[in-house]
């Protein structure tokens, strides 16, 4: 039968409606047969449940870096039932830190640090949203700034020279350099915060000596390996204590706290200090849209008493004792600090700036021991592709900086110490501590970077500097050498603390005063 007129448009409209639908999933089909998906994470196989946990080094960072040796840049290694990725390569690192920076934004929170932190409340451990880019506006445009660091340049003055007559009054005697060390950066960092608060010396003191043994305990727990972590479905029963543990530092640190605001509330307007804005920004409700709470405040301050006095003193000793092992660059240090200050003035903040060997030591010490090895962990929000692998969400990701600074393949005789390596106006610029370069990134880079750059960086140069200005270091009689071994921890510390000999070397006795 011959096909009507009526007929012909029909089939030809139904070809045509046929193609339509059909021919795009044909070429869906085609381009994902030409894009394969990302092949599996090399890593450890790990045992059935446990995964690697019975293999685990406790020096985890050059455990994970000989680690990578073997799985390459970027491996999985699973944690009981957490997946754990660790990235050991700068182009790896600029994946994870700045191509996918929002993806990768949110904290892989430990059961310790949420009780800890207010629940996470403080800049952190909080979550990417708006409460977390508030309290980052309050800490580095506000509180962190050059004009408020200004502000309390006075009571840094007068803290470091009380460390200097007290160092002055035992001269000859062996000192606990990192003890020493920890108490000068606790009593500046809790001078910026509330120094118009604390008026007596004894109520200082005591203050500061409560500090000095919860903070200890506190950055011990938080690198501790804690089996709520790696099983989560049993963090409910805290089997190691360590979350009781933690609450229990915890309740110290905010009694404290509540004491010292307490106290504050009541005086009048005086001498500048952190806790004295940070007060009025709560009065006031902020310019954001998000509330500034007490809870906030609180985990600002436990944020700084943490992270800005373990980290910053455990520097200044790496540098001690690196400079007592290589006494050319002792010399280097001195001579340079003589040029600029000479032996018959002290060292000032101002003069920081006109020390570039010093600066190049700081530098050097943190290329060798970063204060967070692994920086701190990552999650993704969402399944994310990093050198070619899929990282899936919700993952725990550690970036080791460690490995990364001690690379063969980017570092000249990584193991040495060598401060020349950051001199010349062009590795000045290279290596700096913006994390721009995925080489040498010891504060971390992209949004989360660490917001204390700015006052780690003065409290270093200035402290490290009148140190080595206004003393010589000597071994105490009878030792030989400088032990140089590290201990993990979320904090990277001396395995061994340094005992050392300050002697005085100005022209005149009241320089030390």
């Amino acid at each position: 039968m011959v096909p009507t007129t009526w007929d012909q448009p029909s089939i030809f409209s139904s070809a045509t409606f046929l193609a339509a639908l059909f021919l795009p999933l044909l070429l869906l089909h085609l381009l994902r047969r030409k894009t394969p998906s990302p092949p599996s994470l090399p890593g450890p196989s790990g045992l059935p449940l446990l995964g690697s946990l019975p293999f685990l080094d406790p020096e985890l960072h050059s455990y994970f870096a000989s680690l990578s040796k073997t799985h390459g840049p970027v491996f999985k290694i699973k944690l009981g039932t957490k997946t754990c990725v660790v990235v050991s390569s700068p182009s790896a690192a600029r994946d994870v830190l700045r191509t996918h920076d929002a993806t990768f934004a949110n904290r892989d929170v430990p059961a310790v640090a949420l009780v800890l932190a207010y629940g996470g409340r403080d800049i952190v451990w909080n979550p990417d949203v708006a409460e977390w880019r508030m309290l980052r506006k309050v800490c580095v445009r506000e509180m962190l700034g050059p004009a408020s660091l200004e502000a309390v340049y006075g009571l840094r003055r007068r803290e470091l020279r009380r460390t200097v007559a007290e160092l002055r009054a035992r001269a000859g005697e062996a000192v606990d350099v990192g003890t020493e060390m920890f108490t000068m950066v606790m009593n500046v960092v809790m001078s910026m915060l509330w120094g118009g608060t604390l008026v007596g010396s004894e109520e200082r003191a005591k203050v500061g000596d409560e500090f000095r043994k919860v903070v200890g305990e506190t950055t011990e727990l938080l690198g501790s390996p804690n089996v709520s972590d790696f099983f989560p479905i049993l963090r409910g029963l805290d089997l190691q204590g360590l979350e009781r543990r933690m609450r229990g530092l915890f309740e110290r640190f905010d009694e404290i706290f509540n004491g010292i605001i307490e106290k504050r509330v009541g005086m009048e307007e005086g001498e500048k200090d952190f806790l004295g804005f940070m007060l009025k920004l709560l009065e006031e409700g902020g310019e954001s849209k998000t509330a500034f709470t007490m809870v906030n405040l609180k985990a600002l301050l436990m944020d700084m008493v943490v992270g800005g006095t373990d980290t910053t003193s455990n520097t200044v000793e790496w540098a001690i004792a690196h400079l007592m092992a290589n006494p050319a660059a002792m010399s280097r240090a001195q001579s340079e600090l003589d040029v600029v200050v000479g032996t018959d003035a002290i060292v000032e903040e101002s003069h920081t700036s006109k020390l570039p060997y010093l600066r190049a030591v700081m530098k050097e010490v943190l290329r060798l021991h970063p204060a967070l090895p692994l920086l701190v962990p990552h999650r993704p929000s969402e399944s994310a592709t990093v050198a070619g692998y899929a990282i899936p969400k919700d993952a725990r990701v550690f970036v080791n900086v460690w490995a990364i600074h001690h690379d063969r393949s980017v570092w000249e005789d990584p193991l040495e110490f060598r401060p020349e390596r950051f001199l010349g106006e062009e590795n000045e610029k290279r290596w700096d501590f913006g994390g721009n370069d995925f080489d040498y990134f010891p504060f971390g880079s992209g949004r989360r970077i660490c917001a204390g750059i700015a006052m780690a960086e003065k409290t270093f140069m200035w402290s490290l500097a009148t140190l080595v200005h206004s003393f010589d270091w000597g071994m105490r009689n009878g030792e030989e050498g400088i032990d140089l071994e590290e201990k993990f921890g979320i904090v990277l510390k001396k395995a061994r603390p340094l005992v050392a000999v300050p002697t005085p070397r100005l022209a005149r006795p009241e320089l030390y005063e």
